[in-house]
């Protein structure tokens, strides 16, 4: 019998490739093999497909069955391809027109009784058919919520093979059934500003820290609100642009997470327990590295809550995400990359009691167990870490008197959103969006210096500043001035930000 085909997609991180998907009948025993640098799970479809495709009352060929994926040389990983398979195997025994195949690709998990389940990252592979021009696809019906995020395509969901064979033979299969709203709201309360009494240095750090998109390293005692000021930060983020919103999600249906509500609209957050694998902070995976935290962290908020205690290897890895936005994972079959630019936040104590340095507590680490801790937050590290506050407790009588003033996320969201647009406006004919990402030739050629840059200078004559820390501070000046609302950074703004980069007490700024 003449061969035929069917299309389906690669994902290589979260780059797709369009797999050619031939099947041939004829010329030995009965059995299947697939060829083309198939993974273990997709080996295994040689037992899915037969058994899915006699348990519809199909039938299967009574001969050598050889399934090819081109191209040969490109690693494929996952049980994605199973309905392309099938679709090609049927059409190789001509049980339906192979033209419908053309332009048309296929995604599902293939159960024993011809289910079809759900597969990990449809919407980038579906992102890759549209742009190879590909206008038709076939997905599991429990996805095609997911699937219809993306524009171009005629879609056809299904439940079983029967629904596939119906599609392939021109007949509209069943509607997939309908799927109630999930009460994400319900399971998920906002967590305000409010929440967090005192503390109002910290609460402007964080503002900060909001509208320019700047790294931030929390320090302090335990029990301050280093936590609850880190977790209430996606609160007064704005809303992605579709642009943005699109990668987090294509990121987030890799690794399988459901996308039933639409696409992700808010700043994802991320907060591995510091007991956490490089692997599982960078990304891995023996054949084809999968995301990890830093990529599902992409355009949202890292936090890193007792940051000393993570892994030292876990944290130097952090360094060059840190300056690209980037992830570039090698391995023996392929080399993949993923987005990671993402918003960092450490959180740690003065010491491993936690005691140094707190008024009337005894802290009972001795002075090198106090050194080492800090160390373990290596310089390179810190340096590319914009903001740095430490938070120092509260008296119970300010305590009691601060309680509900706090103020709410909602009005500090509304000022981090206007100096959002106050940077999209002067950034956006230059390709950026925030201070934050603004590279360091850009802030001394492209747009003007702070008032009273010699300050500076004098900081970098002195050893207090490196040359990436002068960037950093002009950066943070930006910042200040687009909350105060003004043109052009000014000396006092300048100020505000060297003590921000020093980790100073903000009231001690007055005169510089």
């Amino acid at each position: 019998m003449t061969p035929a085909r069917a299309f389906s997609v690669a994902l290589v991180g979260v780059e797709g490739t369009i797999v050619e998907v031939e099947a041939a009948i004829g010329g030995g025993l009965p059995r299947m093999v697939i060829v083309g640098l198939a993974d273990a799970a997709l080996g295994e479809a040689r037992e899915r497909c037969r058994a899915a495709v006699h348990a519809q009352g199909l039938g299967w060929p009574a001969q050598l069955v050889t399934v090819n994926l081109s191209p040969a040389t490109l690693p494929k990983a996952g049980s994605h391809f199973d309905l392309a398979i099938v679709a090609a195997v049927e059409a190789a025994a001509e049980k339906f027109d192979r033209a419908v195949l053309e332009r048309m690709v296929l995604f599902g998990e293939l159960g024993l009784d011809g289910r079809v389940r759900p597969v990990r990252g449809l919407l980038p592979a579906l992102l890759a058919a549209v742009t190879a021009g590909f206008s038709t696809a076939v997905v599991p019906a429990a996805q095609l919520r997911e699937a219809e995020l993306v524009e171009g395509l005629t879609l056809w969901g299904v439940n079983d093979l029967l629904d596939l064979v119906a599609v392939l033979l021109g007949e509209p299969p069943k509607p997939p059934p309908e799927v109630p709203p999930t009460a994400a709201a319900e399971t998920s309360p906002v967590k305000d500003l409010s929440d967090v009494v005192g503390q109002l240095e910290a609460k402007w750090v964080i503002e900060v820290a909001a509208a320019g998109r700047h790294h931030l390293y929390l320090h302090g005692p335990p029990g301050v609100g280093k936590t609850l000021l880190a977790e209430r930060l996606p609160g007064i983020l704005p809303d992605l642009e579709t642009a943005e919103a699109l990668e987090v999600s294509a990121i987030h249906s890799l690794a399988g997470l459901p996308l039933e509500g639409g696409l992700i609209r808010r700043p994802p957050y991320a907060d591995p327990h510091h007991t956490a694998s490089l692997a599982s902070i960078v990304g891995g995976g023996a054949r084809i590295a999968q995301p990890g935290s830093i990529s599902r962290a992409h355009n949202g908020i890292l936090f890193l809550d007792e940051a000393p205690e993570f892994s030292p290897r876990v944290l130097e890895a952090l360094r060059v995400p840190l300056e690209s936005g980037r992830v570039v994972l090698g391995r023996a079959a392929a080399q993949a990359s993923y987005p990671a630019s993402f918003q960092l936040v450490l959180a740690a104590n003065p010491c491993p009691c936690g005691n140094a340095a707190t008024p009337g507590a005894h802290c009972t680490c001795a002075p090198m167990a106090i050194r080492r801790y800090g160390d373990r937050i290596s310089g390179p590290i810190l340096d590319r870490i914009d903001i740095r506050h430490y938070l120092r407790p509260m008296s119970q009588s300010y305590l009691k008197a601060a309680v509900g003033r706090g103020e709410p996320s909602a009005a500090v969201a509304a000022r981090v959103a206007e100096a959002r647009e106050r940077q999209r406006h002067r950034l956006a004919p230059h390709g950026w969006r925030t201070n934050g990402e603004v590279p360091g030739p850009a802030l001394r050629r492209r747009l003007p210096l702070p008032q009273g840059s010699e300050l500076l200078d004098e900081a970098v004559a002195r050893g207090r500043l490196s040359a990436r820390g002068v960037d950093k501070v002009i950066r943070l000046s930006w910042t200040v001035a687009d909350l105060a609302g003004v043109d052009r950074p000014r000396r006092e703004h300048l100020h505000t930000a060297l003590a921000m980069r020093h980790g100073r007490d903000l009231a001690e700024v007055g005169s510089g």
